[in-house]
C-alpha cells in the first residue's frame, strides 16, 4: 500500500530516505526533519506506518526486486539526488541470541539496500549501529570509537558485520556509523528499564537478585537526543570525514544498584535491597522458568549480566557540536508517575502484557 498521495509534503527539494520509518527513531525522526526536508520512508507492507509528514514507501529489505521497486519510485518521483539516507531498519528480538534473521535482515538486507544506492548520487548514508558491539569495560575505563568490539550474540555481531561490508563495499557513498546507546523516552520504551521497573512494581521476588555485578552498569541515551545527534549529522554532512564512527551516548552510566534504589524509592519509598546471585544458580533458575513460562530473562542472558559500557563522547562533540541534553536518572521519576498514573496502559505501551 502506498500512502503517498495521503501526505502533505515539505516543498523543499532536498530529500532524505528513512528506512525502519516506523519505528521509534524513524517517526521522531521524520517529525523532526520534515520541517526541513522531504522525507521518504522505507518500511514493509502493513501497519504500523510512518508519521504522515513522510511519503510511505513500502519495500522488502530482504527482497532484491522489492527495494529495486522502491528505489525507482524514488526515482520517478524525487530525482537520483539525496541529502542522506538514514539505515534505522534492522531485525532485534531480546529474547534471542541468535536468530537467522540478524543475517538475513541486518547484514544481507543492507547490502542489497546499499547495491542500488550506488546509481543514486548520495552525500550521506547513516548506519544505526549499537555501542553493544564493544567490549564491555570497568567503571571509570570511557570506550571510545577505537576500543575494541566483542559481539557474542546475534544482534551486535550483525551490527559489526553490518559495519564491515559498507566499508568494503560503499566506496563512492560517505558513511557514518552511529553507535547508540539503549534509547529510552520520558514514557520508558527501553525494554531492560521498563522490565526493572515492572519486577520492583509488582515486588517479584526475582527483583532482589542479580547474577552480575551491581557496581555495573549500561549507558543510555533519550530519543530526542538521537534525532539531535541524526540532525546535526544531516546538516554537518560535507564537514564529516569520508568514513566515521561516532558514539551516541550519555556521558554517565548508571550502575544496576543506583537503578534499582531510584525506582525502588520512586515506587514504593525505600532503597531496594539486592544480592548478587551466583551465576550457576542463576542459569538454573533462568532454565527452569523458560520450561514452564516465557520469561523475560533467559539463560544465554546470565553471562552478559554485570557487563559495563561507559562511552567517550568527545568525538561527536568535536564533529557534530552534539552532547546530550537529557539524564537518564532525572528522567525515571517521569517514567514512574506515567506508570502510576495508568498502570494498564504504561505495561501497554512498553510491550509488557
Amino acid at each position: 500500500m502506498d500512502r503517498s498521495n495521503s501526505r502533505v509534503q515539505n516543498e523543499s527539494n532536498e530529500i532524505v530516505v528513512i528506512t525502519g520509518s516506523s519505528g521509534l527513531i524513524g517517526s521522531a525522526l521524520i517529525k523532526r526533519l520534515s520541517k526541513k526536508y522531504r522525507i521518504v520512508g522505507l518500511d514493509r507492507v502493513g501497519p504500523p506506518y510512518p508519521p504522515l509528514q513522510a511519503e510511505c514507501v513500502n519495500f522488502d529489505i530482504t527482497d532484491e526486486k522489492s527495494i529495486d521497486a522502491a528505489m525507482e519510485r524514488i526515482r520517478y518521483g524525487h530525482g537520483s539526488k539525496i541529502v542522506s539516507v538514514v539505515h534505522l531498519a534492522a531485525y532485534y528480538d531480546f529474547g534471542q541470541k541468535d536468530s537467522p534473521k540478524y543475517h538475513e535482515i541486518n547484514v544481507k538486507g543492507t547490502e542489497n539496500f546499499l547495491r542500488q544506492l550506488q546509481d543514486f548520487e548520495v552525500d550521506q548514508f547513516l548506519f544505526s549501529s549499537s555501542n553493544l558491539i564493544y567490549k564491555p569495560s570497568e567503571p571509570g575505563v570511557k570506550i571510545n570509537e577505537d576500543c575494541p568490539v566483542e559481539a557474542n550474540w546475534g544482534y551486535p555481531e550483525s551490527k559489526v558485520l553490518t559495519e564491515d561490508l559498507i566499508k568494503k563495499n560503499n566506496k563512492d557513498i560517505p558513511a557514518l556509523f552511529m553507535r547508540i546507546a539503549g534509547v529510552y523516552t520520558d514514557y520508558g520504551h527501553s525494554i531492560p528499564i521498563t522490565q526493572q521497573i515492572k519486577r520492583i512494581y509488582e515486588k517479584e521476588l526475582l527483583s532482589h537478585f542479580y547474577s552480575g555485578d551491581v557496581n555495573h552498569g549500561d549507558v543510555f541515551v533519550h530519543l530526542e537526543d538521537v534525532v539531535d545527534a541524526m540532525e546535526k549529522a544531516i546538516e554537518k554532512r560535507h564537514d564529516l570525514p569520508h568514513e566515521i564512527a561516532l558514539n551516541i551516548g550519555e556521558p554517565t552510566s548508571p550502575t544496576y544498584q543506583e537503578l534499582q534504589d531510584a525506582i525502588g524509592n520512586l515506587l514504593h519509598g525505600k532503597d531496594w535491597e539486592t544480592y548478587e546471585m551466583p551465576k550457576a544458580l542463576a542459569k538454573a533458575g533462568a532454565w527452569a522458568r523458560d520450561l514452564v513460562s516465557d520469561p523475560f530473562i533467559k539463560p544465554w542472558m546470565i553471562d552478559r549480566a554485570g557487563a559495563h559500557y561507559e562511552l567517550d563522547i568527545s568525538r561527536a562533540k568535536e564533529y557534530l557540536d552534539w552532547q546530550p541534553k537529557n539524564r537518564v536518572m532525572d528522567i525515571l521519576p517521569r517514567m514512574i508517575e506515567s506508570l502510576k498514573a495508568d498502570p494498564e496502559t504504561w505495561y501497554e505501551k512498553n510491550n509488557l502484557r
